[in-house]
């Protein structure tokens, strides 16, 4: 087993003097109270006992029904009798490897990935083969090399995992001609495909494109959704969509983890669901999110050092940020907790201990304020760090004898 670079640093994050810039957090300050209180007043008038009380593996009837609408307004035709619910979205990365994966087993995903997959992949002891993303997404056609070469070995991954809008935590999204294609390579190569879709609704900019799940049909691609970013973190409840002889196996390993998802916070997100406050909840969330976008793309505009660069996404709660290649982001997380500011170090987001000079930002969990303030004091230990490698190899440099070739230190191009 291995630990998550997100949950390790949560004791510390929790603290009220320190700025997190490091969790995935959704802010759950902004849910109106009335609309809490009134859907838990209703669950307690009409339907307490059942909320109190055990409730189907599966997901209960009502909530499982409810995700299949919420799908069916984002384009996606969907049986209810083939949703799984799951507590939170982690939940099914989990029994989806616990269904597939036995030791040694490929499987496939984005580089970098979701942190809080890698150590699920690794409890289960795949084999994991990490393809490289650029601003368009994972590259496809590295993936159809990498598929053929397996085959040649007689090696078929088990499936491949991808967060493909806004991911997490590189923030890119993949685009319209690679999802066509990676769906196509699916088929071809007979190799299910894990789609989660944490953010889709959190759009800031531009235009929404199909999910996988839509282009493929439901054929190869298993949906991963969660009410955490749109709905509650607190309720944990996700969700998963798959062909049947997979949701039967799944739902034997939920059986054996957990018997049933929350019976009691199914029932509140159904009613919060057929009140119709959903679409109205969301969109304030995006004004917030966006605002709090631009002032952390601002702010490292303003306070990172030359030679780092990072991207602007489209919605999500992330920016990926790399810092100059001499800069390890480990070693900086441990200053910047003395400055009272938290991120999640790149390395926890690759297998192979790739990604030293990158760091996640979540913009989402606190204040426009709150988050300049912790830019800029990322900003400032990241520009000791720079200063204290300039010095030394300008020292180093002139003590070189005349033979001696300095490096180049330009370092990337910054840009937002």
């Amino acid at each position: 087993m291995r630990s998550s670079a997100m949950r390790d640093i949560m004791a510390i994050t929790a603290r009220s003097e320190v700025i997190s810039l490091a969790g995935g957090l959704p802010d759950t300050s902004a849910f109106p109270r009335e609309a809490f209180d009134e859907v838990m007043g209703d669950t307690s008038r009409e339907s307490l006992a059942a909320a109190l009380q055990y409730g189907p593996t599966e997901g209960t009837d009502a909530m499982r029904q409810a995700i299949a609408r919420l799908m069916a307004e984002e384009g996606m035709a969907v049986e209810a009798e083939d949703v799984t619910v799951t507590t939170g979205g982690q939940q099914a990365i989990d029994l989806i490897t616990k269904a597939l994966v036995d030791p040694g087993d490929v499987l496939i995903c984005d580089a970098p990935t979701y942190p809080g997959a890698i150590p699920t992949f690794c409890t289960y002891e795949a084999d994991v083969i990490q393809i490289e993303c650029d601003s368009e997404g994972m590259k496809t056609d590295l993936l159809e090399r990498t598929l053929t070469e397996l085959e040649a070995g007689g090696r078929r991954p088990k499936f491949i995992y991808s967060v493909p809008t806004f991911q997490n935590p590189g923030g890119v999204t993949l685009s319209l001609e690679r999802r066509r294609h990676l769906v196509e390579l699916a088929r071809k190569h007979e190799i299910l495909v894990v789609e989660d879709n944490p953010y889709g609704m959190l759009r800031y900019e531009g235009e929404p494109l199909p999910s996988l799940y839509s282009l493929d049909g439901g054929g190869f691609v298993i949906y991963i959704g969660t009410f955490s970013k749109i709905l509650s973190a607190g309720l944990r409840l996700g969700w998963m969509v798959s062909p049947t002889p997979i949701r039967e196996k799944v739902v034997l390993g939920k059986q054996a983890s957990d018997l049933c998802t929350s019976t009691l916070t199914q029932e509140f997100a159904v009613r919060f669901l057929e009140s119709g406050r959903l679409p109205g909840y969301v969109e304030d969330l995006v004004s917030i999110y966006r605002s709090r976008r631009d002032a952390m793309l601002g702010a490292m505009a303003e306070y990172f050092p030359h030679g780092s660069s990072w991207n602007r996404p489209e919605g999500g709660l992330f920016v990926w940020a790399r810092l100059p290649e001499y800069i390890n982001t480990e070693d900086l997380l441990a200053k910047a907790l003395l400055k009272g500011v938290a991120f999640v170090p790149g390395t926890g987001a690759f297998v192979d201990g790739r990604g030293a000079d990158s760091m996640r930002l979540n913009f989402s969990g606190v204040s426009e304020e709150k988050i300049i303030e912790g830019i800029r004091r990322i900003g400032t230990v990241a520009r000791e760090q720079l200063d204290l490698y300039e010095t030394m190899t300008s020292t180093a440099e002139i003590a070189l004898p005349p033979s001696g070739q300095p490096g180049d230190r330009t370092g990337r191009k910054e840009e937002s």
